[in-house]
């Protein structure tokens, strides 16, 4: 059995008026993250520990920002292609272990339905999903409110 761990993190600007979408499920904020395409930090944190873990490179080598294709795109639709690629070389998700840093707002009440939209999204079960968050205590570009970050580690099998 061939095992790989992979590491991934992302991060990006917080801006009022804009969708704050995270792990697949849009929350309830006046601010929203800032991208090319719908900036979900979590995915594209997840997406990056699964193309590493498979030697995939990165999610801006896959999809980059300079194509137009990927403008305000939905980033549920980018997992799919990742984890499309992952089939092309045999591999599956074993579990995926995600933290995510922000002050406001609280995702507790959120974390059920973002694993649920990425286990469907990923083909797995919920349980293999873990999402958990903190705060920078108020500290640098996180704690003042003007971004989020997201890290997550993936674990794949063959």
């Amino acid at each position: 059995m061939d095992i790989r761990v992979g590491f991934g993190f992302d991060v990006h600007q917080l801006a009022t008026g804009r969708t704050f979408t995270l792990g697949g499920v849009k929350l309830k904020h006046d601010k929203g993250p800032v991208g090319h395409s719908d900036a979900d930090v979590l995915i594209h944190a997840i997406c990056d520990a699964l193309l590493g873990a498979a030697n995939l490179r990165d999610i801006g080598h896959h999809f980059p920002d300079t194509n137009a294709e990927y403008k305000n795109i939905d980033s549920k639709k980018l997992l799919a292609e990742v984890i499309g690629l992952l089939a092309t070389k045999n591999y599956s998700v074993v579990n995926i272990d995600c933290t995510v840093v922000l002050e406001s707002p609280k995702i507790n009440p959120y974390i059920t339905a973002m694993q649920l939209t990425l286990a469907t999204c990923i083909g797995t079960d919920t349980d293999r999903i873990s999402i958990k968050a903190t705060t920078n205590e108020k500290m640098g570009f996180v704690g003042r409110e003007e971004g989020v970050a997201a890290y997550a580690v993936a674990l794949i099998s063959r």
